[in-house]
């Protein structure tokens, strides 16, 4: 397009926005035409069939991806080069709802061409039975693109909020050297710095005294529910429990549940592996993945416990209840987790979520960016639901 002003660009933005239903708004260019078909192709309005070629400007969007791995490849590539990758991710999720294109996303082709993201992932664990053995590579190797990306925004984040809640004790002006606080030290000896040497002369040590591992050991356990709305919830708990299996700090148990309960503690070494292990759909019994839970608590005093669900009970709801009180009342610290997710607070049973708040279980959406901080507060012991309320999460309502 030549010209190129205010009105001009507001006819442009128009023309995409309403595709060929636009009338004679104006021409577009050749990479205007690939975005307007990359969109008709998704969002066209009729059923699915095969793809438009780039439109001319004159038809309405009526098209789909159809049924040919070829067109849909392209489409792929198409939107990957003329949009975001947030905008991308979003489409991308649009066609697998939209066209139902599941069955085609096992290509390992086609699987080449996408923008891994955690949707993607839940989708790929969802179809985990049904992946054909030429695809099961491509498929694990996107899940793990996409586990890497979690570990390195937040595992170093976990390490730190961990260690920092339940690792140091006391100050101590003698302690040992891998518990020297340098920052500390160095302030306190800077009146004995030579400047002849440009250097600092340590006379008092400063640090921590830490507590034996028998003494500062907590137990972390994750009941996940598996149910198909819970799909980002398994992802980042996965993500979550393979990083605290690594520290020797906390014994983590992660078990996920439907109807039945599967403990996936074994797993934890590789979360890719754990992900495939799981089985997402079903119904939910969360009465019976808590009680399994209990089964496994030690110490109650040094044990935290999440129930990542969003509790619509299949079981029954009056003996969850008494589970959680019992726990509760014996020490652990239990916290509910409607999502543990970026997706927002996703539906769920406001009744059943008041009264474990209620109990002293508060339940309340996170985000995987928050975790770190709420297990620390847990860890610590300290009030769950004022930190909820400091970070205006609404809890149990």
């Amino acid at each position: 397009m030549t010209d190129t002003g205010p009105d001009q660009e507001r006819l442009r933005r128009w023309r995409l926005l309403l595709g060929g239903a636009s009338g004679d708004l104006g021409a577009l260019d050749e990479d205007d035409r690939r975005r307007d078909s990359a969109l008709t192709g998704l969002y066209g309005g009729g059923a699915p069939t095969a793809a438009t070629d780039a439109p001319d400007g004159s038809g309405r969007r009526s098209a789909g991806l159809g049924g040919s791995s070829p067109v849909l490849h392209r489409w792929l590539g198409d939107i990957r080069t003329y949009f975001p990758t947030s905008v991308v991710q979003v489409m991308q999720k649009d066609a697998v709802d939209r066209l139902g294109l599941r069955q085609l996303l096992l290509e390992p082709e086609l699987l080449k061409s996408v923008e891994p993201d955690v949707s993607l992932v839940g989708t790929l664990i969802s179809l985990s039975g049904a992946i054909p053995a030429r695809t099961r590579e491509t498929a694990r190797a996107v899940v793990r693109k996409v586990v890497e990306d979690i570990e390195r925004r937040l595992a170093e984040r976990l390490f730190n909020a961990v260690h920092g809640a339940i690792d140091h004790a006391k100050r101590t002006n003698r302690p040992r050297l891998s518990d020297v606080d340098w920052a500390r030290t160095i302030r306190a000896n800077l009146k004995h710095y030579q400047p002849e040497q440009r250097t600092v002369v340590v006379q008092d040590l400063k640090g921590n005294t830490r507590r034996s591992r028998a003494a500062s050991l907590k137990d972390v356990i994750l009941l996940v529910d598996q149910s198909g709305s819970m799909a980002e919830s398994i992802v980042y708990s996965a993500v979550m429990g393979a990083s605290l299996a690594s520290l020797r700090a906390v014994d983590t148990k992660l078990v996920v549940f439907d109807t039945e309960v599967v403990d996936l503690t074994e797993d934890l070494k590789d979360p890719v592996d754990l992900l495939f292990a799981t089985q997402l759909g079903g119904g939910t019994d969360i009465n019976r993945a808590v009680a399994y839970g209990q089964s496994l608590v030690r110490r109650p005093t040094d044990t935290v416990m999440v129930l990542i669900s969003d509790l619509y009970e299949g079981g029954v709801a009056r003996e969850l209840q008494r589970r959680v009180r019992e726990l509760v009342q014996s020490g652990v610290t239990v916290v509910v987790l409607l999502a543990l997710s970026d997706s927002g607070t996703p539906a769920y049973d406001h009744e059943l979520a008041a009264k474990l708040s209620e109990l002293g279980a508060p339940a309340f959406a996170c985000t995987p960016d928050r975790f770190p901080d709420l297990l620390a507060t847990a860890l610590r012991k300290e009030d769950v639901t004022a930190w909820a309320e400091r970070n205006e999460i609404p809890v149990g309502r």
